[in-house]
């Protein structure tokens, strides 16, 4: 099949890679020269594993290709997928500019019948909206193209977003018309070979169906971190406490790891949209609110931590502390509401120094902190803890599960780290020498 794919970020990229693979031709579409260039050289302009070998080896192949031109994007191709950002606004809800825009454009440059597939997260009736665009571009173009537009929401997991396509959970399809679900299901066949894992649902519950999973994915974080909050004020040890309720199947081991809050693209935003979406339709939503502010205090958790611990020493003004781990997850470069943003923006109103790394957000980090002094972007974890007086770990990169503690204790001023993932052992640190804190277990141990 052929598909023209607007937008090249996380999930328009990874969405095009992974179709071309299958043999389909795709056609990505991207405003930003520079972007598209650099793609058509090769250059993956994102950190996402597998993402680049996939896109070269299919570019290679002749089945993806990459224009800034949408009326040559959309030329003889059946789908057209709108896979643009829906950033936050102020008031939580959703920026759907580019959205609207991309719907204006199809509407204005096409020839023939389309299946507008909308892949973008967005509030429930975006795709009656984007119908409604589209119709009044072609009526003023005098023209009785017909099209259909379809909700297609992603479940892609950044750092295993092309696992997560060519294996999926479900491939939710919003679309009242028969003969339009039936060629999706032709286009998603090849990623559904053991199961049918096709669902077709109405286009307002497809919308719905991506915030409902991604706000109770949050919900389940949210609620780990506060019962970790109560097992370290009262004896309790969050690990055997996760251990013991994990093993109920109806709750299950995932996504109830403490730490020190989610961030990334999704999950802060998504909450926010369902909250502002809850709000507009006349409901209050008190559990979503819950969520959301359980985590942006659960954010501040580890600076408050060592604020508290250097207090008696004169606090942490003129103090420096090695950071490891900028992203807001392994496995990938993005920093977007990552808690060591909240970590850092806390520790350096208060004076303090950093001194962070992180195996890839190290380059976006040194961008971003580019105007600020305290604040140090190194490129090695060891590099980090030099006169540093305590280690921070922030972000579960597999090279920071068992490093090289004789080290980190030579470097240091003093042995003390602060562990916001539970990586460590508190019994080993404690026979090595170390004040040791981290979250849902009483300490320091």
């Amino acid at each position: 099949m052929r598909v023209c794919i607007v937008g090249t970020g996380y999930v328009g990229l990874v969405t095009a890679a992974c179709l071309a693979e299958m043999g389909n031709h795709i056609t990505c579409v991207d405003i930003d020269s520079q972007v598209v260039n650099g793609l058509k050289n090769g250059r993956v302009h994102i950190y996402e594993p597998g993402l680049e070998e996939l896109v070269q080896r299919n570019q290679s192949g002749g089945r993806l290709e990459f224009t800034t031109d949408l009326q040559e994007g959309i030329k003889d191709v059946l789908f057209v997928f709108i896979c643009v950002s829906t950033p936050a606004q102020t008031d939580g809800s959703c920026d759907l500019s580019f959205v609207y825009k991309a719907a204006e454009e199809i509407g204005s440059c096409m020839q023939d019948y389309k299946i507008v597939v909308n892949k973008s997260t967005v509030p429930v009736g975006t795709a009656d909206k984007v119908r409604e665009i589209i119709t009044k571009k072609l009526k003023s173009r005098s023209s009785r193209l017909e099209f259909d537009v379809v909700s297609n929401p992603e479940f892609l997991k950044e750092g295993d977003a092309v696992n997560d396509f060519f294996k999926p959970d479900r491939v939710i399809v919003g679309t009242d018309n028969v003969r339009t679900a039936e060629l999706l299901k032709v286009l998603y066949n090849p990623f559904a070979r053991s199961r049918e894992k096709l669902m077709v649902v109405g286009t307002r519950s497809a919308e719905m169906i991506k915030y409902a999973a991604n706000c109770i994915l949050a919900t389940k974080i949210s609620f780990i971190n506060e019962v970790a909050n109560v097992c370290e004020l009262v004896g309790a040890d969050v690990r055997e406490v996760r251990r013991g309720i994990g093993a109920d199947r109806r709750i299950g081991y995932e996504f109830i790891y403490p730490g020190a809050g989610y961030g990334g693209s999704c999950f802060p935003k998504d909450v926010r949209a369902l909250i502002k979406t809850a709000e507009n339709a006349g409901l209050s939503p008190r559990l979503l609110q819950a969520i959301h502010e359980v985590n942006e205090d659960q954010k501040l958790l580890l600076p408050r931590k060592i604020e508290a611990y250097f207090q008696p020493q004169g606090g942490v003004k003129d103090k420096s502390l090695a950071l490891w781990g900028l992203s807001f997850k392994a496995n990938t470069d993005d920093m977007r509401e990552a808690s060591s943003l909240a970590l850092i923006d806390y520790l350096i109103e208060k004076g303090m120094r950093i001194k962070a790394y992180d195996p890839e957000a190290g380059k976006k980090a040194k961008d971003y902190f580019r105007q600020e002094d305290r604040v140090t972007i190194v490129d090695d974890e060891y590099q980090a803890l030099a006169d540093s007086q305590a280690l921070a770990v922030i972000t579960e990169w597999n090279q920071f599960r068992t490093p090289d503690f004789v080290q980190i204790k030579e470097k240091l001023t003093a042995p003390v780290i602060f562990d916001g993932r539970n990586l460590y052992d508190p019994e080993l640190l404690a026979d090595l020498g170390f004040a040791y804190f981290s979250i849902g277990r009483a300490g320091p141990i």
